[in-house]
């Protein structure tokens, strides 16, 4: 309404005074305003995007609505990526999510973007999260809406990649009374096909293998929470969530060389299968007016993965040269790798808000985990499997952490607001491979944080932030135990890998809440690669017969053999650093017709340090092995860039079109240096009432290979490509039914959510 029409109004009531009417003379002449609601802006320690004011929201599922956000993205339509760099951890209304990764990607992809209102992208969490290394938070708030009623997502999508691979899901949500819940489940199938090249040795000796892996795989997820208030000031709740995967007739196929000439053909067989189940009490009480309140979680976690392969290999080559029995042989392996992780989790938090306006939040949180990996290798001799009891491991791991921690945040002045915190965490681990060896870790940390936030400006806003994190080992990574490419070439998990200490700052600029600047410097003490290490080397033992006994010459000495092995190990190396500059820009043009998000990300890192020895080595009796030193020495500048582009086709806002680039240069790592990546996605929306049908093709043109190079000071070279089929084209229909105003239930934070990422 205009300001004439308002002062107009207030004459004919007679409500104007003489001032009053002196003072209209003077704002007559003003137009009218129209002030448009900012979709993306900064607050305290977060960046958000407000869904419910951006002109892309409708029609879409929370997952394509994320890879839309500021300074978010996926490439591989899997996972989600802070600042192209940083993992992302998932929170619902400031509460973790309580389901495994691939659960949690499905229930956002059947979550309808209506359901939204904003999401917070935090870059460098405050002590009150529960992350590790320089892990960032996405928390996706949900709208509040009180009405009694029920809605709900059906969803059927057809993907077609080197394999076909359909899926469907739905989630239900309802609220009557203090009752209110939801419940989502999925089930699908898909087959994974890679296609892998290794190429390793020195400038004496070359050794090449090529092959594929098919992997094909049947999953059942879901889960279902209920919330009750017991009065205006309590709630109570119960969640569970579990996923079923099955994964039969997995087969790797390789074909090795060795200096040109065809040797040999490993195929190795895998079945596997994946439980997790996962159970969470809540209870919330509100302590005064302002907001503060108590929460407690008490949780419970049970993993289970049972894995059992088969190895083979069939000599290919006959070297004339030699007698019979001095040829390459038939050879295999079996194998049996099961996983159980128990967990058992509480914590207890209060949010004290005071009538100045500053905000205390305190906690405690316990977590005791046990896992068990009774690993079991046997090998083929004399035509019966007999046990290999260097590969034959019985690993038992506990662990117990205590974490306290207090944040303090408040506004300083009309301009400068403030948040710091610590962390306190105290380990108390300890492994045992039983009849063997054992070890403790118990380490203390103390984790502070700070944030302050300029606000110059309404068009200029500055922030620093300071954070100090572990990355401890996933719990997978500890089992020793092996997973074959050929029998000389394969992965070694390692017990005894160390947490890893980050040190997180970052620098954020944003002009007119579309433009942003962030600089960020991370430094990492007692690094472990990001990716496997390759450490080459010889292993010499005695050469047996058939029977497995040692053979000797005419003079009565041991006959020996002297081989060359390739393992891809996770250790601890030494240190990292990493300086990275992204700028980036979120802006609608021509009325909302054409959203851009654009991101280009500048990075400066350096490895340094090495391994000299393999933690892992088990010798058997008149065995050695001489280990090549692996040294880090890195420093690299890289470069990435992500162009989304939505194009609404029509006035009616009922058709959209997506066009996504990806560009990556090439990146040195501990490992070696990743070549060239990138990928061109296109997709098409068809808004039907409460219908949805969205086409896509990913990675259009095919692009998306892996490669990566190493090259040791002494030659040693070790060289990967991995292609995935990335290009896919999915076709999906989405139904949306029921009061689509409704308040979801309240979503808990789960005791043990450190833990679930480590499984």
């Amino acid at each position: 309404m205009k300001t004439q029409i308002l002062i107009a109004a207030l004459f004919f009531t007679g409500l104007v005074t003489a001032q009053q009417k002196k003072d209209s003379l003077k704002v007559n002449s003003i137009e009218t305003v129209n002030i448009k609601k900012q979709v993306f802006k900064k607050q305290g320690d977060r960046l958000v995007y407000d869904v419910a004011a951006s002109p892309i929201a409708k029609g879409t599922n929370t997952f394509n609505l994320l890879k839309q956000t500021p300074m978010i993205s996926s490439i591989d339509g899997k996972t989600l990526k802070i600042l192209g760099k940083s993992d992302a951890v998932i929170y619902i209304n400031n509460k973790k999510t309580n389901m495994d990764s691939e659960a949690l990607i499905e229930m956002l992809k059947s979550t309808p973007s209506e359901d939204i209102q904003k999401i917070e992208v935090i870059t460098v969490p405050g002590s009150e999260f529960q992350v590790e290394s320089k892990e960032g938070v996405i928390n996706i708030v949900m709208k509040k809406n009180k009405n009694n009623g029920y809605n709900g997502t059906m969803k059927m999508q057809n993907e077609q990649a080197y394999y076909n691979n359909p899926n469907a899901g739905g989630s239900f949500n309802f609220r009557q009374g203090k009752w209110s819940g939801n419940s989502n489940f999925r089930m699908g199938s898909w087959t994974d096909r890679q296609k892998y090249t290794l190429s390793n040795g020195d400038s004496t000796f070359r050794n090449d293998s090529y092959g594929y892996n098919d992997d094909p795989n049947k999953n059942l997820g879901g889960g279902f929470n209920v919330d009750y208030e017991i009065s205006k000031n309590q709630s109570l709740g119960l969640s569970y969530n579990m996923r079923y995967n099955k994964s039969f007739n997995s087969i790797l196929d390789m074909t090795n060389y060795q200096n040109g000439i065809l040797m040999d053909r490993t195929v190795n067989n895998e079945d596997a299968q994946t439980r997790n189940h996962s159970f969470n009490l809540n209870y919330e009480i509100k302590t005064d007016s302002l907001g503060s309140k108590l929460t407690s979680n008490v949780s419970y976690l049970w993993f289970n993965r049972d894995k059992v392969s088969f190895n083979e290999s069939f000599p290919l080559y006959i070297d004339k040269d030699k007698k019979e029995e001095d040829q390459a042989k038939y050879s295999a392996l079996r194998q049996s790798v099961p996983q159980i992780i128990n967990n058992y989790a509480a914590n207890i938090d209060y949010l004290k808000k005071t009538s100045k306006g500053a905000t205390w939040l305190m906690g405690i949180s316990y977590n005791h985990t046990n896992t068990d990996n009774d690993t079991r290798q046997d090998r083929l001799e004399n035509n019966e499997f007999v046990i290999d009891t260097k590969q034959t491991n019985h690993f038992i791991y506990k662990e117990n952490i205590l974490g306290l921690y207090i944040n303090y945040e408040r506004k300083l002045t009309e301009k400068l607001s403030g948040k710091v915190g610590a962390r306190y965490e105290m380990t108390r681990s300890n492994g045992e491979i039983l009849e063997k060896t054992s070890f403790e870790r118990n380490y203390n940390n103390i984790l502070p944080y700070l944030n302050l936030n300029y606000a110059v400006n309404s068009d200029h806003n500055l922030s620093y932030t300071f954070s100090s994190r572990v990355r401890r080992p996933r719990f997978w990574e500890l089992n020793p135990s092996r997973t074959y490419f050929t029998p000389n070439n394969y992965t070694q998990n390692n017990p005894f890998v160390l947490a890893a200490k980050f040190y997180n700052q970052e620098l954020n600029y944003m002009y007119k809440n579309a433009f942003y600047a962030n600089l960020s410097f991370n430094m990492v003490e007692d690094a472990a690669a990001s990716d496997l290490l390759p450490l080459q080397g010889t292993s010499t033992k005695p050469k047996r017969d058939e029977d497995g006994k040692i053979m000797y010459d005419e003079h009565g000495n041991m006959i020996m053999e002297t081989t060359r092995f390739l393992r891809y190990i996770r250790t601890n190396y030494g240190k990292n650093r990493e300086l990275s500059l992204t700028l980036g820009m979120n802006k609608s043009w021509f009325k909302d017709i054409w959203t851009t998000n654009y991101s280009v990300n500048l990075g400066y890192v350096t490895y340094s340090g090495g391994v000299w020895e393999d933690p892992t080595s088990q010798l058997g009796e008149y065995e050695t092995e001489e280990l090549e030193p692996y040294i880090v020495d890195v420093k690299n500048y890289n470069m990435s860039a992500t162009l989304n582009n939505t194009i609404r086709l029509s006035s009616k806002k009922d058709w959209f079109l997506g066009v996504n680039y990806f560009f990556g240069s090439k990146v040195a790592m501990e490992g070696g240096t990743i070549g060239v990546r990138q990928s061109v996605d296109i997709s098409l929306k068809k808004i039907i009432g409460d219908w949805t049908i969205l086409a896509e093709a990913n990675d259009l043109f095919n692009q998306g290979y892996y490669r990566v190079n190493g090259i040791q000071p002494n030659g040693k070279y070790n060289n990967i490509t991995n292609f995935n089929y990335p290009r896919l084209i999915s076709i999906g229909v989405t139904y949306n039914f029921g009061n689509q105003k409704l308040k979801k239930a309240r979503e808990m934070k789960s005791a043990n959510d450190a833990v679930k990422s480590r499984t």
